[in-house]
């Protein structure tokens, strides 16, 4: 007897491209969620010893090995491997709903969707939810991209698609569940890692920032995490993140104080 299930859509003239380095607890379910939408996704990773390699192979992704120099230069690294004139990108700990991936399938009906690039929402899910919170504080980034009117910027700190002047944005439906936080210890050796990036971000670019900053950084950034991205309605754990989130960015500029002051006495060492 012929079997009565639907046959699957074809894949799409997309390209998944994914940056990674030992997420091999969060790879899975991110690839799981986007199993058949893209004709090509590609998993560059910066030297994972936890398998994660394997899992991605495993999910029919191509594994290329590139050595991790900063957010912007390893995504468009990932770029340039891709074969299609569509992109989209997605971190190894963002798992894309089913409606918006309808909403992605839908753009592609007519040949090619009608705008040049498509922002999504993304907000996070904290350990010990089972899903967004209603009132979760969203970015909304543009992740899905024509590669010939943007790209990555060469930022080593900053995530963003640089679009083409004149570049028409359009917006996909349903909200990307961002699981960024495995723990509070592990949030805070990943944002202490990245404060070291800005730090090295701001040298290279011959940026100064005034040293009065230090004393109004970490409650300005507490209070920007806690109310302005609305950390407050997660209760005690979300004040937690927001003291997190402060003391990342009050090493920013501590280890950024430093450095100048290193560099000056050395100066004046000869």
């Amino acid at each position: 007897m012929p079997s009565l299930s639907p046959s699957l859509p074809p894949p799409l003239p997309l390209s998944i491209f994914v940056i990674a380095k030992d997420e091999a607890d969060r790879i899975g379910a991110t690839l799981d969620a986007v199993a058949g939408l893209a004709d090509e996704v590609i998993v560059v990773d910066s030297g994972s010893t936890d398998g994660t390699q394997a899992i991605a192979e495993a999910k029919g992704a191509r594994v290329i090995h590139n050595d991790f120099a900063g957010y912007g230069p390893q995504k468009r690294f990932a770029e340039e491997q891709c074969r299609n004139t569509w992109l989209l990108n997605l971190d190894a700990d963002e798992v894309v709903p089913p409606d918006m991936v309808a909403d992605i399938r839908r753009l592609f009906e007519g040949g090619v969707p009608a705008e040049d690039a498509y922002t999504t929402r993304i907000a996070e899910v904290f350990p010990g939810e089972e899903d967004v919170h209603p009132l979760a504080y969203a970015l909304s980034p543009v992740r899905l991209y024509r590669r010939d009117r943007g790209r990555y910027s060469a930022s080593i700190v900053h995530d963003r698609v640089d679009l083409l002047p004149g570049a028409r944005v359009g917006a996909l439906k349903g909200t990307i569940r961002h699981r960024s936080v495995r723990s509070l210890g592990d949030q805070i050796a990943k944002l202490n890692a990245y404060s070291d990036r800005q730090a090295d971000d701001l040298a290279a670019r011959g940026k100064t920032i005034p040293a009065w900053r230090v004393f109004v950084e970490f409650p300005a950034a507490f209070l920007k995490a806690y109310v302005g991205r609305r950390h407050a309605v997660r209760g005690v754990y979300g004040f937690l993140t927001a003291m997190n989130y402060a003391i990342a960015r009050h090493l920013r500029i501590a280890k950024h104080i430093e450095r100048r002051r290193l560099a000056a006495r050395a100066r004046r060492d000869g």
